[in-house]
């Protein structure tokens, strides 16, 4: 992928004149830092891509850290499957795993830098009494009653604070700014709250954990990055994060905004994801309704579908909602490509062919992709009984249909001409033979007279057919756009009850009775698939990742 070429926006403008006035002294320098609090989705991965595709067009680094501050929330599963993500999506990160808690003891000296230059406090209001005492937008908010401890008095408070002298709850530290600025954030933000919990890296050595607002900038600092780039929800928090590198006098990266990804029928929120994992709406974090990338690659889109569906829609200021069906067209793209294409009935009915002989079998050659020339062929089994979908047979045809029918020719594909002579019903009425002859003289599916039928459908040899477990996926949310929802419901009001459709008794060619894992299948017809983890020997699972219809494509050439 040339980064060169699909990285270019507004950021990279500001990069660029960065470069050319000498503000970036060395090399640039970006980071990802996600918070281990769940797995992640989509949107993150558009700011994965971001700040690793920065960093590679400019011949820089990104960091991949972990902003792991609050210790109530976080834990090592999903710090796991955050590097998995990230190695997946093709960054390196060049096994450097930065932490926020690498910077714990730091962080700790400078809070204690900010109380002697008399800009810090430690305040023993709670934190509703705080939350009240702020104001709102349209009134200042009230000064604590600790706001005017002596320098001396907070140094010591702080630091018995950091020794388990307090509960949780009991005291914070907070920065000395200004309670009437318009700007919430710098009303004296918190910077420290006490926390009698273990972190899943530092035990208990620390009761004391730093907020965001404060940690952000001086791992920044710290790591000396050049460009912090975030989505545009922590504007509002920039000035926070200039006036504490300010106060501090230490290397002060620029930190600069853009809209994040949201995609149709989903929530792109951590914590909602969670909550559909809690109340088992979903199998897990990677269930393939969901947008987590995990989800995403259970599914089966692959690495470059996502990153082409981020690239393609642009850096900028403006929120936006992108559509599924525009994501599921770079999942086709790169599918088409790589997929190895098999025979699948999903609604099977057994075709009997009377005039071929019940002793005899043959292989025939099918092409594995047409797309890719070195992809060769392979051989599948053909007989005399064989399953075709049911939908590819009417027994009283509309005048469009140009499947099989009573009368009817049509080509088996890869094999022969058939024609279907009559139909075996049970007593409810339902269709359980179709039985056809066959022209010899048509094999690989071509007339050596000359004739031509409309229609070609797929099967499969009943002789060997493997049974599978098909999973059809369908939107997690009715709802287009989750945030226009009536005030009276929640997410959890919208969720789709048909988002899962198992297909249990799916016929495949004989092929696949050893399935290769992480490999890209496009079923003749039926779309794209791939083999599911909880898939066994004795219990074959194929998730579907997209169809084969395009809408999207056709409405961007429109």
């Amino acid at each position: 992928m040339n980064y060169n070429k699909l990285i270019n926006n507004f950021i990279t403008d500001i990069i660029d004149n960065d470069v050319k006035s000498g503000l970036v002294k060395d090399k640039v320098r970006t980071r990802f830092p996600p918070e281990p609090n769940g797995y992640l989705h989509i949107g993150h991965a558009k700011s994965i891509c971001l700040n690793f595709g920065i960093a590679l067009k400019y011949k820089g680094t990104c960091n991949l850290r972990f902003d792991d501050t609050n210790p109530t929330k976080e834990n090592t599963e999903y710090v796991k499957s955050i590097i998995k993500d990230v190695n997946w999506l093709g960054f390196d990160c060049q096994n450097k795993i930065l932490y926020a808690s690498d910077y714990f003891d730091k962080m700790y000296q400078y809070a204690l830098q900010l109380i002697q230059q008399g800009s810090a406090y430690v305040d023993d209001q709670d934190a509703e009494t705080i939350k009240l005492s702020r104001g709102t937008l349209n009134k200042p908010g009230i000064k604590s009653p600790y706001r005017s401890r002596t320098v001396e008095k907070n140094l010591v408070l702080f630091k018995q604070m950091k020794s388990g002298n307090y509960k949780t709850g009991e005291k914070v530290l907070r920065a000395k700014i200004d309670m009437s600025s318009p700007n919430m954030n710098m009303r004296d933000p918190i910077i420290y709250r006490i926390l009698h919990k273990a972190h899943h890296r530092t035990g208990n050595n620390w009761c004391i954990y730093p907020m965001y607002d404060w940690a952000h900038g001086l791992e920044d600092s710290i790591e000396e990055i050049t460009h912090s780039i975030c989505t545009l929800e922590f504007e509002d928090h920039r000035p926070l994060y200039d006036w504490f590198l300010k106060q501090l006098q230490i290397i002060h990266p620029k930190q600069v905004e853009f809209a994040r990804l949201n995609l149709e029928y989903t929530i792109m929120s951590k914590r909602q994801l969670k909550i559909l994992v809690e109340k088992k709406q979903v199998s897990g974090w990677d269930d393939p309704r969901m947008p987590t990338i995990s989800g995403l690659r259970k599914r089966g889109f692959t690495p470059l579908s996502i990153k082409e569906f981020i690239y393609s829609l642009g850096v900028g200021k403006n929120e936006g909602i992108a559509s599924v069906e525009h994501l599921e067209y770079f999942a086709r793209k790169n599918l088409n490509q790589i997929s190895l294409r098999v025979m699948a009935i999903l609604n099977p009915v057994k075709l009997i062919i009377d005039n071929y002989d019940s002793n005899s079998s043959e292989l025939l050659e099918a092409n594995n992709n047409p797309e890719i020339t070195t992809a060769g062929t392979r051989k599948i089994s053909f007989g005399k009984e064989l399953y075709i979908e049911r939908e590819d047979f009417l027994e009283n045809p509309t005048k469009k249909f140009f499947r099989l029918s009573i009368g009817s020719e049509v080509r088996l594909m890869h094999a022969y001409y058939i024609k279907c002579t009559q139909v075996i019903k049970n007593s409810n009425n339902e269709i359980i033979e179709i039985h056809c002859t066959y022209d010899p003289n048509t094999r690989g599916g071509w007339s050596t007279d000359g004739r031509k039928v409309k229609g070609t459908i797929h099967w499969v040899c009943a002789n060997n057919a493997i049974d599978a477990e098909i999973r059809i996926y369908d939107k997690l949310f009715n709802n287009k756009n989750l945030n226009s929802m009536q005030s009276d419901k929640t997410f959890l009001d919208n969720l789709n009850n048909k988002s899962l459709q198992i297909i249990p008794n799916a016929k495949l060619e004989a092929g696949l009775v050893n399935p290769l894992k992480n490999q890209n299948y496009q079923f003749v017809r039926k779309g794209y698939f791939i083999l599911d983890k909880e898939s066994t020997k004795n219990h074959i699972i194929f998730n579907r990742t997209v169809t084969l219809k395009d809408s999207w494509e056709g409405k961007k050439n429109k």
